[in-house]
């Protein structure tokens, strides 16, 4: 609830403006990459069976899922020298590139079966570091930007997001095609997936650092006169929680769409190199660390990037998108074409068929990481920005943490292991998604339909 109700307009920044302060992103996305491509190999060449790689999966949305919300409520309420959200990029850029540093020298610290275990606490290490950096950047742009502003600020932020992950994906194949060694035995990392992770690093502070250097927050004072003063700031961790109760009616309705997205994407995460290795090059499913093997890991990345290559484009047209088909529409057009390209993966004869399947899935990545926001900005209290963009993030490490607590033990007894059924079912819950779409109240694009309606009659009069 606000008291004031006579607030000034927010003043719209430049393009440049709003890029610099979402440049930290890309550095983030740039780590995330790295992972999303590689940590499956990883702990495969660690020893992990292919039916326990969701299992260890299960880490990133769970810390998440517990970090997320108490970074956006606290920093809703802090306020430094360095701002309100800044202090969190900074300290969790520092933490995040440890983490990089850490995960494929599993070796250093064990061998043997412990070797997996220390892998995993190595990459739930490194995905309690990513959320404590990431998650105060979707309320940045809720806090800087104008309403009508913000589909132009998470597009960019997106376009951002996928230009890092291009890089992150495709780092450790060019630094192959270099000359840097992609071989290693097993239980060892290879030597240009370690290069990577070491580059990953060096990226995610620089980022970070260009981003803290170059944007500005309004201190608490201007921010009121903007957004005005909250009534409720409760201080205690307990406000958590009735926060979450009184969650907004769109909030709720974008959790349904959430779920069955991000429990897409996860699968799509953790299965798709082994997917390569034995539906397209039909390997063994014991095969672990054969050549064979390696150039399915190293072709994830580059599959990987494609889509993230598509989100960067496609992102920075979804302004133009949404204002002939409107938020819903486009969303919902969108989850339906990365649905069909993810089922499609099924039908490859070939591992070049993967660039089109995810060319489709770009499309849909860009959307998701754009337009839940643009729509839930619209429908929370300005004051508790934060709290309920940390909130949001229940409804995407939900679907993954059930994902990963079912999804190995599907592939084995289900899909009697053929992890190609796991993309399969994937699309099949993006195209759930595009459905739960229609149903989602957005008040902002009810005013738009209205003015456009009022607008064609003025015309025809």
């Amino acid at each position: 609830m606000i008291t004031d109700h006579k607030l000034i307009a927010k003043p719209r920044l430049t393009f440049w403006q709003i890029w610099n302060m979402s440049f930290g992103f890309m550095g983030i996305q740039f780590g995330f990459a790295l992972q999303n491509s590689n940590a499956s190999g990883i702990l495969r060449n660690y020893g992990a069976d292919v039916e326990h790689l969701s299992w260890f999966w299960i880490a990133a949305p769970l810390i998440g899922m517990i970090i997320q919300p108490i970074v956006g409520h606290y920093s809703d309420r802090t306020w430094t020298r360095l701002g309100r959200r800044r202090p969190f990029f900074l300290v969790g850029s520092m933490l995040s590139a440890g983490a990089l540093l850490l995960m494929p020298n599993a070796g250093w610290l064990g061998a043997g079966a412990s070797l997996v275990l220390i892998g995993a606490g190595f990459l739930m290490i490194m995905d309690a570091c990513f959320n404590l950096a990431m998650e105060p950047f979707r309320a940045l742009v809720a806090d800087n930007l104008p309403d009508t502003q913000r589909t132009l600020g998470f597009s960019v932020q997106t376009a951002l997001i996928g230009f890092g992950a291009v890089l992150g994906s495709l780092l450790p194949f060019l630094l192959g095609k270099m000359g840097v060694s992609g071989e290693a035995p097993a239980g060892v990392v290879a030597t240009n997936v370690k290069l990577a992770f070491y580059i990953g690093a060096a990226v995610f502070i620089l980022a970070i650092i260009w981003t803290v250097c170059t944007t500005k927050e309004y201190p608490p004072a201007e921010y009121e006169s903007y957004h005005g003063k909250p009534v409720d700031q409760q201080h205690g961790l307990g406000a958590i929680f009735k926060d979450f109760a009184k969650m907004p009616k769109t909030m709720r309705q974008l959790g349904l769409v959430q779920f069955f997205s991000w429990f897409a994407l996860f699968g799509m995460w953790v299965f798709t190199t082994d997917t390569i290795a034995t539906h397209i090059f039909h390997l063994p499913i014991s095969d672990k660390s054969s050549a064979r093997y390696r150039e399915a890991q190293t072709w994830t990345g580059v599959i990987f990037a494609t889509y993230n290559g598509v989100s960067t484009v496609f992102a920075l047209l979804l302004p133009s998108i949404t204002r002939v088909l409107g938020r819903k529409q486009t969303h919902a057009c969108s989850l339906l074409i990365g649905g069909i390209g993810l089922i499609s993966v099924f039908f490859a004869p070939n591992k070049e068929f993967l660039i089109l399947s995810m060319v489709c899935v770009g499309i849909a990545w860009a959307s998701i990481l754009v337009m839940p926001y643009v729509i839930l900005s619209s429908s929370i209290p300005a004051g508790k920005i934060g709290i309920y963009m940390g909130l949001f993030n229940f409804f995407i490490t939900i679907p993954q943490i059930i994902n990963g607590v079912v999804g190995g033990p599907m592939v084995k007894y289900v899909y009697h292991n053929q992890p190609v059924y796991a993309i399969v079912l994937a699309g099949i819950f993006m195209l759930c998604a595009a459905l739960c779409v229609i149903y989602v109240y957005d008040p902002s694009g009810i005013v738009i339909s209205e003015k456009k309606k009022r607008k064609a009659y003025a015309n025809h009069l």
